[in-house]
């Protein structure tokens, strides 16, 4: 569902992004507005990052193999970090360039009309993208604000969008009221002005994406409530005697590792405990359903001070 929702978004914003890029070139080509080449290069590198997400949906989808046991899901992450990147040298950077080069060389605006009608046709082409993925997001998002669901969102596609359409229109308003100002005053120091902001507001995103995105490539471990109820399975058995410690891990967007050392009673024959392990796998599963690789290790509980006793008792105690 999550990847469904974050390929419609991609395609939506792709699109738009197209578009727009497109009408902001020909405005920049008859005008000479800098907030106009800015906005259009933004608008190229955000359609480079929409192809970058959906090749990265598509690699993810490889079969595992022998050289990667676990299967490609971190591609996705992969591809958005990259994305981060773009975001940051071409969108942001290029910006700020083009912004102190205005403020050096100023120019008056040349057919100003026109860059002021595509920014308000681009203002609703991204208002349009905007309301996609934050439609798609929804199911996803639940009760969480658009900002606690870009923090700890497992999938990358639907908060990269949310973020690049989010500074897209931030950006297309700042470029507007540098284009408006320069008109109105004849100072094209306002349309300088623009484009710097509208670089610093790219290279802000970039920088909060890249964070996101680099926690998930150095590999993130199931939320707290997933956690809990993960526990609350494996404890519920009749044959588990303690939890004695658990670690997860994110394989990929939509596949978690478990692995866990359990508890055992010392009469139970290896039959019992082979099928109890199967029984709490499957609890696992159906409490936490992205929890798709479960490695669990059964043990004996030995009673007080020893290492696996604590342990186990600690765990006990949270729950």
């Amino acid at each position: 569902m999550s990847t469904e929702g974050g390929t419609r978004a991609i395609i939506a914003a792709l699109g738009a992004n197209l578009g727009i890029a497109l009408t902001k070139f020909v405005a920049f080509a008859f005008s000479g507005s800098s907030s106009m080449l800015a906005e259009g290069v933004h608008s190229l590198a955000d359609t480079g990052n929409q192809f970058l997400l959906l090749i990265g949906g598509r690699r993810a989808k490889k079969a595992a193999d022998a050289e990667h046991p676990f299967g490609h899901g971190r591609e996705r992450y992969v591809y958005a970090f990259v994305v981060s990147i773009i975001l940051f040298s071409i969108g942001g950077v290029f910006s700020i360039y083009e912004g102190v080069d205005k403020l050096e060389h100023p120019h008056e605006l040349e057919t100003w009309w026109l860059p002021v009608v595509v920014l308000v046709i681009a203002i609703g082409l991204e208002g349009f993208s905007f309301r996609t993925a934050l439609k798609e997001s929804a199911p996803a998002r639940g009760s969480q604000s658009v900002l606690t669901f870009i923090r700890r969102a497992k999938a990358p596609e639907l908060p990269v969008v949310l973020l690049e359409d989010f500074a897209a229109l931030i950006g297309l308003v700042l470029a507007l009221l540098g284009v408006g100002l320069t008109v109105v005053t004849g100072n094209s120091a306002f349309d300088a002005i623009g484009t710097l902001a509208i670089g610093a507001l790219l290279v802000l995103v970039a920088i909060v994406l890249g964070i996101e995105t680099k926690s998930l490539l150095v590999g993130e471990g199931a939320s707290a409530a997933d956690t809990e109820r993960i526990r609350d399975a494996i404890n519920a058995h009749p044959a588990v005697e303690a939890l004695i410690h658990m670690k997860t891990l994110y394989l990929g967007p939509d596949e978690l590792l478990v692995g866990a050392k359990v508890a055992f009673g010392r009469a139970t024959t290896l039959t019992d405990i082979a099928l109890s392990i199967d029984e709490v796998e499957a609890a696992i599963r159906a409490a936490v359903p992205v929890a798709r690789v479960i490695y669990l290790e059964p043990d004996v509980y030995i009673e007080q001070h020893d290492t696996l006793a604590t342990d186990a008792i600690v765990i006990r105690a949270a729950d």
